[in-house]
């Protein structure tokens, strides 16, 4: 008579059990009985409600895909003897990427002698990590690679918190262009009108609406 392994539908081990007996204990509990390691000696059942079993896998899937990175690697280069300004464009576009949730590699070019002097590139890129800390944090050391210095800044925020950071801050923007101040009273365009007369055009329009309502 072929046997299970039976395991209940808390993790308790049941122990084993003739097949029969799984069956008729997973009708008795309105359970479903599943097969959750065939390759074993003897095969492995649980009793699980397998419709549940299957909405929260399909949630966690789901939930996963949804908080999962998908960090690119950037790449900035500079030169040993870069100037400042042009070190200054580097470093904002790193600020960027890092804060999008991306990761930057950031490389030194040696030409010549240059190479010969590595301690420089270690200089410069030290710098760039500090420039960039706000944002990132080095997650491999500078290294000689060929003819270039290497490092990797990896961004202290995952892509999904930085989208939702950027949705939040686009919606407060939103919210301050769309408010409307109503303290200030509306003034009518008679008012509007009146304010606009000297005295001598008022009392003739006085004069006006007295003889008026005297014809009425």
């Amino acid at each position: 008579m072929p046997e299970v392994r039976l395991v209940g539908p808390n993790g308790e081990q049941v122990g084993i059990v003739r097949i029969e007996d799984a069956l008729r204990l997973a009708l008795e509990s309105d359970l479903d009985l599943v097969e959750v390691a065939p390759s074993a000696k003897p095969p492995v059942c649980k009793l699980m409600d397998f419709g549940k079993y299957k909405y929260e896998a399909a949630v966690k899937a789901r939930e996963a895909r949804k908080n999962q990175t998908n960090t690119v690697l950037k790449e900035v280069r500079f030169r040993l003897k870069i100037d400042t300004h042009d070190y200054e464009t580097k470093v904002g576009h790193a600020l960027r990427f890092l804060g999008a949730g991306d990761k930057v590699k950031a490389m030194i070019q040696f030409r010549g002698r240059e190479q010969q002097r590595p301690e420089m590139g270690i200089r410069l890129l030290e710098k760039f990590a500090a420039d960039v800390a706000e944002v990132g944090i080095i997650e491999s050391s500078p290294r000689i690679d060929g003819r270039n210095m290497v490092m990797v800044v990896g961004p202290l925020k995952n892509k999904a918190e930085a989208r939702r950071e950027q949705q939040q801050k686009s919606g407060g923007r939103s919210a301050a262009k769309r408010k409307i101040r109503t303290d200030a009273p509306a003034e009518t365009e008679g008012q509007n009108v009146a304010a606009s007369m000297d005295d001598e055009a008022r009392a003739k329009l006085e004069q006006a609406r007295q003889a008026a309502e005297g014809d009425a």
